[in-house]
């Protein structure tokens, strides 16, 4: 870290400063916008005190970014297209993140202001999907090239199911409950609790499951929403200064050996099945026996950009060794390789066991491109962390009192908190971005219908505008404003 201090003109570091306190910004802000969800229920119940329960939710959302790897940080990296990831320059990446930073940062502290349980999430894919659209249209892209849409897709299902799951389960749950124990003490909102038997906190069952399913909840967000954030600087770092972060350049001998082998067995992969990818690869015809000038991912370049990488990492055992142009080419050969192995996968003429092989191998193939150096994480973690223990309680009154006309009891936050854990938890085993904020308040709404409390128009109205509104106004703020840095620096 310190070298890039002394390795670059002043302008470049000040650029990348900022551009590094733009990301942690949002994590910040993200903190005290979404781990209020977290932590609502808990303090609303009264299981927790407010101040004890948010400092826990800190630092568990620090373990959590800690320990959440890297699966869901390139899942939001890889919204933009291909093309745009290995051609990315200096002045292009200054005004892609601070475009997409500035959108999603405008938008989340309006709704914070307000109260509305927004999502962060929902805000950053609309505004790195704006800016990647905003690009197409300034370079002549097409429009269905301008985002990775197969991508977009997929995190759209995951941000559309979750809270519709949330809602169901967490109803469910709770009619379970009330079958189990209908005249338990878990069935009482705290007020009423404290006007007949005088006490303050929930039963100690009760308590339990609701400080540790908070404690999930806040766990589980921060290896999800955390990891959007390590996304987010790693896209910083390799537009910025990408001779430094095109690759991981603590990968030890083994590991670039592994990619070198991913190489050599995906070139015998595609040999193996010739007879039904020729015409897509190309294979074997002759389309030139090098790369062009102007290089861009195509699938009939796949034998020639095998044969580069191959001969690129031939005799390398430290990638500090090679040329720093040598390794932003070699990203781009790895790059493209797994875009197109990507592709591939999904050509339905291919057997299930070879695209269990495919998808192993490209594995294999990114395992040095798709890294973040230790300190990204820390700081992302600190970031995400100390927000959680700022501006919580707008969220909290809306998700404790405004979604449903009666206030929430025990099981009503047992329930909601329960399944929000479950269900970030699972999107975090296949790497897929969802949103703490509709999770929980969606979950809030399905007890409160599962309980025939009834719900509050006005706020549920507020939240599903937000929802609504969330992906088109981020989407079109970034677009404008990637537009025009463009105009200003770039153009």
């Amino acid at each position: 870290m310190i070298q890039l201090f002394t390795s670059y003109d002043p302008w470049l570091i000040v650029s990348l400063v900022l551009a590094l306190a733009f990301v942690l910004a949002f994590e910040f802000i993200n903190g005290f916008h979404d781990t209020a969800n977290a932590v609502a229920t808990v303090i609303y119940t009264r299981a927790m005190p407010p101040y004890l329960a948010v400092i826990a939710s800190g630092i568990f959302n620090f373990l959590g970014v800690l320990l959440g790897g890297v699966g869901v940080a390139y899942a939001i990296v890889h919204l933009l297209p291909v093309e745009l990831l290995i051609d990315v320059d200096t002045g292009r990446g200054l005004a892609m993140v601070f475009s997409l930073l500035a959108a999603a940062i405008a938008w989340n502290l309006g709704t914070w202001y307000f109260g509305i349980p927004a999502s962060s999430s929902h805000t950053l894919i609309g505004s790195i999907l704006g800016v990647g659209l905003a690009n197409a249209v300034i370079t002549d892209i097409a429009l269905a090239e301008g985002v990775n849409w197969q991508k977009a897709i997929d995190i759209a299902l995951s941000l559309i199911a979750s809270p519709l799951a949330g809602f169901l389960v967490a109803g469910l749950i709770l009619i379970a409950l009330r079958w189990w124990k209908p005249h338990s003490s878990m069935h009482r909102t705290p007020e009423f609790r404290m006007g007949e038997v005088g006490k303050k906190h929930p039963p100690f069952w009760n308590r339990l499951v609701l400080v540790l399913s908070a404690m999930g909840v806040s766990f589980v967000h921060g290896s999800n929403d955390g990891q959007k954030g390590i996304g987010l600087i790693m896209l910083v770092l390799i537009g910025i200064v990408p001779a430094q972060f095109v690759l991981n350049l603590n990968s030890t001998t083994y590991d670039i050996s592994r990619t070198r082998d991913a190489a050599v067995h995906l070139g015998e992969f595609y040999q193996r099945n010739a007879q039904t990818l020729s015409d897509y690869l190309a294979l074997g015809k002759p389309n030139g026996s090098d790369l062009p000038a102007r290089f861009r991912c195509d699938p009939q370049q796949t034998e020639i950009t095998i044969a580069a990488l191959r001969r690129g990492l031939e005799g390398v055992s430290n990638y500090e060794d090679m040329q720093e142009q040598a390794r932003v080419d070699m990203r781009r050969y790895l790059l493209c390789l797994d875009d197109t192995a990507r592709r591939v996968s999904k050509l339905a003429y291919l057997p299930a066991a070879e695209k269990q092989d495919l998808a192993r191998l490209r594995k294999d193939l990114t395992s040095t491109t798709e890294y973040a150096p230790f300190w990204v994480v820390i700081a992302v973690a600190l970031a995400l962390g100390i927000g959680t223990m700022i501006g919580w309680k707008r969220v909290v009154l809306t998700v404790g009192e405004k979604i449903g006309k009666q206030g929430m009891t025990y099981a009503q936050g047992m329930s909601a908190q329960v399944t929000a854990a479950a269900a970030i938890g699972m999107a975090n085993v296949f790497s897929l971005p969802v949103s703490t904020t509709h999770v929980l308040s969606s979950g809030v709404a399905g007890t409160m219908v599962a309980n025939r409390s009834g719900l509050q128009g006005q706020t549920v109205t507020n939240i599903l505008l937000a929802w609504v509104l969330t992906l088109p106004i981020s989407m079109a703020l970034s677009a404008g404003l990637y537009w025009a840095a463009w105009r200003i620096f770039i153009a």
